[in-house]
């Protein structure tokens, strides 16, 4: 633990030439249409993306606006400090249901892996850019985690309020749907319908140019063939680059791998395993969304902590369960040490079209889009503790 807390700092060392960009293009935006300029107008050169708009949903854009009235410097600590503060209690809520099934020491195993979700490439490049996915993910898991499965009557409204933040979490609504959480999808979406007629009441213009133009364009967000686009689309685009792929195979690929991940979501949440089925789930989101940054990928922590218990679950007295185990482990290491160093924070990629024949580079350059579509199929089904089966079992019949 304590050499792992002290690795820490250098793996943090390369993300601080980052100095929350990201943060200060939204405040920056914010400033600019404080002074009325349209929103989605603003635009900042970049050195590596060419140019750089204001790309959240007007609601976002809501949320956001109070925090230009703050010194910049206070905005940065405020986000920091509750980016940490939600790595904390969303690592809890992931690993405390291992430690009770396999009587782990608590303190210890909670300390480890907070220590080694901040490790993880994803958490650096949120808190070196000053980006909200932390918000998101605590809105989700508090929901799919607890609400849903619980069966209570809020359920729906964190997965609502995170998908009319930014559209990423609109795959978990399609989740619900599959798996036939019929109250919960309705809430989720009328929430989420309801916090963007709020942003369109307060501002009209803005949010008519947003979902009627400014949505579609892909090349708001930067170069889709950059490496750190690590979706099916962006794949795609570093084969053809510096030419763009075509839609209709990014399409067709896109719907075979959400029809069949979120297959595998469903039947995971029937069984009783909530965590396998959002897993999948936001595995399935990073996929298909034209544009997936690094710092969006945090569903590979869950899925490690799904393998991490399926491989203490596993039979230890015969050699199937003990090859299982073994297997289970050695994947739960690789992924662990790919999300741990990352496709980008050690590495220069430069400026140049991303299109390589070397296929090492290839790997490298598209290690966690590989990764997703390897776990989206083997990804394993935890057995549910029994109060767990006894909830999926009322709430889903």
């Amino acid at each position: 633990m304590v050499a792992l807390a002290a690795v820490l700092p250098a793996l943090y060392l390369p993300g601080l030439v980052h100095n929350f960009f990201d943060l200060k293009i939204y405040m920056r935006a914010m400033d600019w249409w404080a002074a009325g300029n349209p929103l989605y107008d603003y635009v900042q050169p970049d050195r590596v993306q060419g140019a750089l708009y204001f790309t959240y949903p007007p609601f976002a854009a809501l949320l956001l606006r109070p925090f230009a009235l703050l010194p910049l410097g206070a905005t940065i600590a405020i986000f920091t400090v509750l980016t940490v503060v939600g790595v904390v209690v969303t690592t809890r809520w992931l690993v405390l249901p291992v430690i009770r099934r396999h009587d782990l020491p608590r303190l210890f195993t909670v300390t480890v892996a907070v220590l080694l979700v901040l490790a993880v490439e994803s958490t650096r490049e949120t808190l070196t850019f000053g980006q909200i996915n932390m918000l998101l993910v605590v809105l989700i898991l508090g929901d799919l985690l607890f609400g849903v499965p619980q069966g209570r009557r809020w359920a729906g409204v964190g997965v609502g309020l995170a998908t009319a933040l930014k559209l990423f979490p609109g795959i978990f609504v399609l989740y619900l749907l599959a798996t036939r959480r019929w109250r919960a999808a309705a809430v989720a979406s009328v929430t989420a319908a309801l916090a963007t007629l709020l942003a369109a009441a307060v501002a009209p213009g803005d949010s008519w140019r947003f979902w009627t133009h400014e949505l579609w364009a892909t090349d708001r967000v930067g170069r889709t063939d950059y490496t750190g686009n690590q979706s099916l689309f962006g794949l795609l685009s570093r084969i053809t680059a510096p030419d763009k792929p075509s839609q209709l195979p990014w399409l067709l690929l896109a719907l075979l791998v959400a029809g069949y991940g979120l297959w595998r979501a469903a039947r995971a949440a029937r069984a009783g395993d909530a965590l396998a089925g959002l897993t999948l789930t936001g595995l399935v989101g990073g996929l298909v969304s034209p544009i997936t940054w690094t710092h969006h990928l945090y569903w590979f922590i869950p899925a490690a902590v799904v393998l991490v218990d399926a491989a203490l679950d596993a039979d230890r007295g015969t050699v199937a369960g003990a090859r299982r185990r073994r297997r289970l482990l050695v994947l739960a290491v690789g992924t662990g040490f790919v999300i741990v160093y990352g496709v980008v924070t050690f590495q220069d990629w430069g400026v140049a079209p991303a299109r390589t024949d070397n296929p090492g580079e290839f790997v490298t350059r598209n290690a966690y889009v590989l990764l997703s579509l390897l776990l989206l199929v083997v990804l394993p089904t935890r057995r549910p503790a029994p109060e767990r089966a006894d909830a999926a079992a009322g709430n889903l019949h």
